[in-house]
């Protein structure tokens, strides 16, 4: 068995900070700490995760479901090494591509074309392995002719074709994918799908967040179910 991530105790907390008083005005606010000026705010700590355990195979595709709140996009946040964990371990054995935001790792003053090559080299690839799917990565998105029209002007849709497709054909080991796809309209998600079915035949491994069950069970083989940032099930997918 060749693993491609390890994940032990993975946990992460936020701290939210409560308003215990609520003013109208900015004098009273000024009024208000004058007045108790050692006064903080209530403050309360929330696990978005909580002791999550689990390991992928070289080749696997999981998907992983759960309510909203469950902790899915912070899983995923600090899979990519957006975010750091709060504690626990993080095996990952090989190169990472994520699409978990539209427009992540796009900056919106470059062009599509610019973009494709910065998108790249934050996933470390070289120039000469970008070229080599350039033309493959702007068909797939169908965004040719806007190629080197700036970003910032693109709609919601081409953002998210471009950054799928250059995710999709930079080959990294691993893909991580968050429920992003939902922004496209039916033909490119069967086209994403589609394109996430290649790459996992290619032997690659597939994170797969998604509130589309159809979807999650014609794509993947395991399913990982989160309940209130903890793993309440994992097995096969159906």
């Amino acid at each position: 068995m060749e693993l491609a991530l390890d994940v032990r105790g993975l946990s992460k907390a936020f701290i939210i900070h409560h308003r215990s008083e609520r003013h109208t005005t900015l004098y009273e606010a000024a009024l208000h700490r004058l007045r108790h000026p050692l006064q903080r705010a209530p403050k309360e700590t929330f696990w978005a995760l909580r002791d999550v355990s689990f390991s992928l195979e070289r080749g696997e595709v999981v998907g992983v479901i759960g309510r909203n709140g469950a902790g899915k996009s912070t899983l995923l946040k600090v899979l990519s090494q957006i975010t750091a964990p709060t504690s626990g371990e993080i095996d990952l054995h090989g190169r990472v591509g994520s699409l978990l935001e539209v427009g992540t790792g796009f900056h919106p003053e470059l062009t599509g074309r610019e973009n494709i090559f910065l998108n790249g080299a934050i996933l470390g690839m070289n120039r000469r392995e970008i070229v080599s799917q350039f033309d493959a990565i702007v068909d797939f998105a169908g965004v040719e002719r806007f190629l080197d029209t700036p970003v910032k002007r693109y709609s919601s849709g081409m953002y998210v074709r471009l950054a799928f497709a250059v995710a999709a054909h930079l080959n990294p080991e691993i893909l991580i994918v968050d429920e992003v796809l939902a922004v496209g309209d039916a033909e490119f998600q069967n086209k994403c799908l589609g394109k996430m079915h290649d790459v996992a035949q290619s032997g690659r491994t597939i994170l797969f967040v998604s509130h589309n069950l159809q979807a999650i069970s014609l794509l993947c083989t395991k399913g990982i179910v989160l309940s209130q940032g903890r793993i309440d099930f994992v097995g096969k997918t159906r």
